[in-house]
C-alpha cells in the first residue's frame, strides 16, 4: 500500500473513531490519561497492521484493537497493582470536573456499578448496549463466538443489575 493512502486512511479514522474509542478504554481502565495513551496506542498499531487489514468492517477492527492493546496494558501492570488502582479510582473516576458535571447521577452509579463488574461481563456490556455494536460485530471484537457473546452479555446484565442493587440504585431497565 502507498504510504500517503495509508496515513490518511489512519488520519481519517483517527478524526471518526478516537473519541469513541477512547470512551471505550476508558470505561476499561477506569485511567483518563492512560486512555489517552491506549488510544494513540491503538492507531499506532493500526498504521502497523494496515497491511492485514482486509476491507473488513473497520471500526470493528479498531476496537478490537483496541481491546487488544488494553488488555496487555493491563496484562504488563502487575495484577495486585492494577486492582488496587481500579479500585481507589471507582470511588472517583478520573473524569475531567467538566465531564462529571455533565454526568447526571444515573450515569455515574452507571459507571462505577460498569466499572466494577468482571473484565468479560464490562467489554460485552460496553460494546452492546453502550457503543451498540452487533452481536456479530462484537463477536469479531472480542474474538468470541456470537453464542458466547449471547451468554456473556446476559450474564453480565445481571451482574450489573445486582451491583446497582447492592449500591442502593433503582434500575428502571437495563
Amino acid at each position: 500500500m502507498d504510504y500517503d493512502l495509508n496515513q490518511q486512511k489512519i488520519n481519517n479514522w483517527y478524526h471518526t473513531y478516537s473519541n469513541d474509542i477512547y470512551k471505550f478504554i476508558l470505561y476499561m481502565i477506569n485511567d483518563n490519561e492512560q486512555a489517552k495513551d491506549l488510544m494513540q496506542d491503538t492507531f499506532i498499531k493500526a498504521y502497523i497492521k494496515l497491511d492485514s487489514f482486509h476491507e473488513e468492517n473497520e471500526k470493528g477492527w479498531l476496537y478490537k484493537i483496541a481491546r487488544n492493546v488494553t488488555i496487555d496494558f493491563i496484562r504488563r501492570k502487575k495484577p495486585i497493582t492494577y486492582l488496587t488502582d481500579s479500585a481507589l479510582s471507582i470511588k472517583s473516576p478520573e473524569l475531567t470536573p467538566e465531564k462529571k458535571l455533565s454526568l447526571n447521577e444515573q450515569e455515574r452509579e452507571l459507571y462505577v456499578a460498569i466499572s466494577k463488574l468482571k473484565r468479560s461481563h464490562r467489554e460485552v456490556i460496553i460494546l452492546r448496549k453502550i457503543k451498540e455494536f452487533s452481536i456479530k460485530e462484537t463477536a469479531y471484537i472480542l474474538g468470541w463466538s456470537e453464542g458466547k457473546v449471547k451468554t456473556n452479555l446476559w450474564r453480565g446484565v445481571n451482574s450489573l443489575k445486582k451491583q446497582l442493587e447492592k449500591e442502593g440504585f433503582r434500575h428502571e431497565s437495563i
